[in-house]
């Protein structure tokens, strides 16, 4: 697995605006921002070996949302292509905190902090991040 990556630039996912994520004057609903997040953080943690299903079934290992907040700044359109990144902000003893963006062309069009907690499966109880996860993550 990579280094701490609080020195690391941030992981970035392509993702194509479709029909279905705009309202009826072609602009993104603002909900469907959520899944651009959600996928580019699923994508990242993939890239660092960590797939959500092993967590789960290897680890007892799930993560949930804690905290969103999302700031809208442009509207994308069907058919942009957007760059969602996620930077890892920190992490606690049963959660995490990440930076997202969407970008179109460089310009910013939506930023989250997106709080993660990490629980434990079946039961979802708060747990510890497996230690694994914890080195690969800024204190």
């Amino acid at each position: 697995m990579t280094e701490n990556l609080a020195a690391q630039q941030p992981f970035v996912w392509p993702s194509r605006v479709y029909y279905e994520d705009t309202d009826t004057s072609g602009v993104v609903y603002h909900a469907n921002y959520l899944k651009y997040f959600e996928r580019a953080c699923t994508e990242w943690l993939r890239s660092l070996g960590v797939g959500q299903e092993v967590l789960k079934r290897e680890y007892g290992t799930v993560f949930a949302l804690r905290h969103l907040e999302v700031d809208y700044l442009r509207a994308a359109h069907l058919d942009d292509l957007l760059d969602v990144s996620v930077a890892p902000v920190d992490s606690k003893r049963a959660s995490f905190t990440l930076d997202q963006e969407a970008r179109r062309k460089g310009e910013l069009i939506a930023r989250a902090r997106v709080k993660v907690a990490c629980l434990g499966f079946p039961g979802f109880a708060p747990r510890v991040l497996p230690a694994f996860l914890k080195q690969l993550l800024p204190a």
